[in-house]
């Protein structure tokens, strides 16, 4: 069962006309209910990103930019009022809370801080790794923290006029008590959003490859891009096995962030301008349903608390959010 919708725009919320298309041993009734809703709860922005559930109950996303630092702002959801928890995040883009309750940030080039990030409470930044083997990261761009604090996380590069010193777009590990770096083999050319499976058996990488570095210049005439959704199994040693590629777009802009459900569904945010909005796909890579949004997302994740069936999406310059019939899994959601 493939849900689509046609979106029809009311004071703060976006009515998601919902249409089913039915297949042999499709179901997606158990995800997104019939009279679903999504609701815009902040636009103000230029670019938002990296959503993330905090301890608090709160709703954290960035803020990217053109032509300032960037920042982290903070959603109640209880009072439906927006704050700036961080006025200076160095163009802070993804974002997730780590097991002990910090926020750690993925903090991108042009005029960025181009560094995995702690964002302390009072909202000042604390780098944690800018470097491997010596040479600046790209751009780091998403991340993902594992149960026992593990960080990987993608480092393209889309934007920006700072040299590039790596030679190539990697996946990387972060170990935080040694502080360490490691780049894991992916075969992926320009990875940018990533997430581990519930049972954090399986890495998910997105390759959104368009060709170019500094997103001023296009890419080279006849440039085939890459756009695919990708799972790693995840060995014990944190090793990737063999790549699989789960949904290829072909020449369609592909997933940026995503998250997961606690029945490891996928929650993907897709940018393709003939159908963008959050898809959902079983961990086979099938797609379930597919929830419009107003213009391009960027990002996904579910609440916390009583607030764990509550997707929230950036896109565009906004905030929003829709209820679900499911609940994030608590990896995803890092309460």
């Amino acid at each position: 069962m493939i849900r689509s919708a046609t979106i029809h725009v009311w004071t703060g919320l976006i009515v998601l006309s919902v249409s089913t298309a039915s297949a042999p041993g499709e179901d997606a009734s158990d995800i997104v209910p019939a009279d679903a809703r999504l609701e815009e709860v902040w636009n103000e922005g230029e670019f938002t990103e990296g959503v993330a559930a905090g301890p608090d109950g709160m709703i954290y996303f960035s803020d990217i930019p053109k032509e300032v630092p960037g920042r982290v702002l903070k959603f109640d959801p209880q009072t439906g009022t927006t704050v700036v928890h961080c006025a200076d995040s160095g163009k802070s883009n993804g974002l997730m809370f780590d097991p002990a309750g910090r926020l750690l940030a993925a903090c991108g080039a042009n005029e960025g801080r181009r560094a995995l990030c702690e964002v302390k409470s009072d909202g000042t930044m604390h780098v944690l790794a800018e470097r491997f083997h010596g040479k600046r990261f790209n751009s780091p761009n998403d991340l993902v923290i594992a149960r026992d604090g593990t960080v990987y996380f993608s480092d393209p590069r889309y934007v920006g006029s700072e040299p590039v010193e790596l030679d190539l777009q990697s996946v990387y590990r972060w170990h935080p008590e040694s502080g360490e770096v490691e780049r894991l083999k992916t075969g992926v050319t320009k990875p940018n959003g990533v997430m581990l499976s519930p049972d954090e058996q399986t890495l998910y990488v997105a390759e959104t490859d368009n060709g170019t570095l500094d997103g001023a210049s296009p890419p080279p005439e006849g440039t085939k891009l890459r756009m695919t959704l990708n799972a790693f199994p995840l060995h014990a040693d944190g090793s990737l096995g063999s790549r699989r590629v789960l949904v290829d777009f072909g020449q369609k802009l592909g997933t940026d962030g995503m998250t997961v459900d606690a029945e490891g569904r996928i929650y993907a945010a897709v940018r393709s301008d003939d159908r963008y909005g959050i898809r959902i796909y079983s961990p086979e890579g099938k797609e379930l349903a597919s929830i419009p949004t107003p213009s391009l997302p960027t990002n996904c994740c579910f609440g916390t608390g009583d607030q764990a069936s509550m997707l929230y999406v950036t896109a565009g310059g906004g905030l929003y959010r829709i209820r679900l019939l499911t609940r994030g899994a608590s990896g995803a959601q890092r309460p």
